[in-house]
């Protein structure tokens, strides 16, 4: 077998247990939403009853779903999803829902269209979500790498709002500051927060909302942090310093777990990547021996029956090697 075969075969491989590995990703709870977060967020809440129609809806005019786009089946079932729309504002998408959730549909119907014009049409129903959910994947990734590079941001931006404070600005200014000072994506949310008051938003519920659109724990701390403060008084800057420092130690220690746990992700990556790879070496060497798994019964059965299994050990992979701090 040439060596060009044998490169092929492996990219596919790993292509078909990067899949699986993304809908074990996908299925699994984000560990972001813990109960911590949950008592955060109810401790930061100061909602007013009654008041202007942007306090009585519950949330900013600047913080509009983008479901005005949709209309008729679609437009209901993405009101039924609002998720999509808050993942495309976490990973920075501009895109409305509803395109989004057509390119999830256009690329399902590809994935379908290929498994029909091949001999292999009964994996339509198999491949057919796996290049539906590339498009989530992708938003996915995306997401988590913006919320990852906000986390790593914060320390900093809670120090220098400390030392605005210490220099005689108010926290407002210093939201300013922030903005100006730091790179995205935190500066574009703390420049959101600080146009909202600008607007007239109580500075609480500029911070809730920025806090809301960014499911970040620190951040959560941060909200609370202000909230508390601005109730009972106290030294904001020394507050705000013991929170940046908390978090350095935090991220410090979940490097350590991520060095600790590097050899559990690749002899993850390396189970899932076997079975496919060897099933298509058998389909170069035997072609009527693998055939079997789709034109025997038996073998359709088996052949769901691996799948499954693959997709389960992803889950069990990620739930060894996943680690909270």
């Amino acid at each position: 077998m040439s060596g060009i075969v044998i490169l092929t075969i492996a990219a596919v491989g790993i292509f078909v247990a990067s899949l699986v590995a993304l809908a074990a990703n996908i299925l699994v709870p984000d560990s972001d939403n813990t109960v911590t977060e949950d008592r955060l967020a109810e401790l930061a809440t100061r909602r007013r009853g009654g008041g202007s129609q942007l306090e009585s809806n519950g949330r900013s005019l600047l913080m509009d779903g983008g479901f005005k786009d949709a209309s008729g089946l679609l437009g209901s079932l993405i009101k039924s999803l609002p998720g999509v729309g808050d993942y495309l504002d976490q990973a920075d998408v501009r895109m409305p829902p509803a395109q989004f959730m057509m390119i999830c549909l256009g690329a399902f119907a590809v994935g379908v269209a290929i498994c029909l014009l091949s001999p292999f049409k009964l994996l339509a129903i198999f491949v057919g979500p796996m290049f539906a959910a590339l498009p989530i994947g992708w938003l996915a990734v995306k997401r988590k790498r913006r919320l990852a590079k906000f986390g790593n941001q914060m320390p900093e931006a809670l120090e220098l709002l400390g030392r605005s404070l210490r220099a005689g600005h108010s926290l407002n200014a210093g939201f300013g500051l922030v903005s100006k000072e730091m790179e995205d994506p935190l500066a574009r949310e703390f420049g959101r927060a600080f146009e909202e008051q600008n607007l007239g938003i109580p500075l609480d519920e500029a911070i809730e909302d920025m806090a809301t659109r960014v499911p970040n724990m620190d951040l959560r701390f941060f909200a609370t942090a202000v909230v508390l403060q601005r109730q009972t008084g106290g030294d904001l800057a020394e507050i705000l310093d013991k929170i940046g420092h908390l978090i350095r130690e935090r991220l410090q220690i979940l490097g350590q777990i991520q060095a600790l746990t590097g050899e559990g992700r690749m002899s993850g990556a390396v189970l899932l990547a076997l079975p496919p790879v060897l099933f298509l070496v058998m389909l170069k060497l035997n072609y009527e021996y693998v055939m079997m798994l789709f034109t025997d019964e038996i073998g359709r059965y088996m052949l769901g029956f691996g799948l499954f299994t693959q997709i389960i050990g992803a889950l069990v992979i990620k739930k060894i090697i996943t680690i909270k701090v």
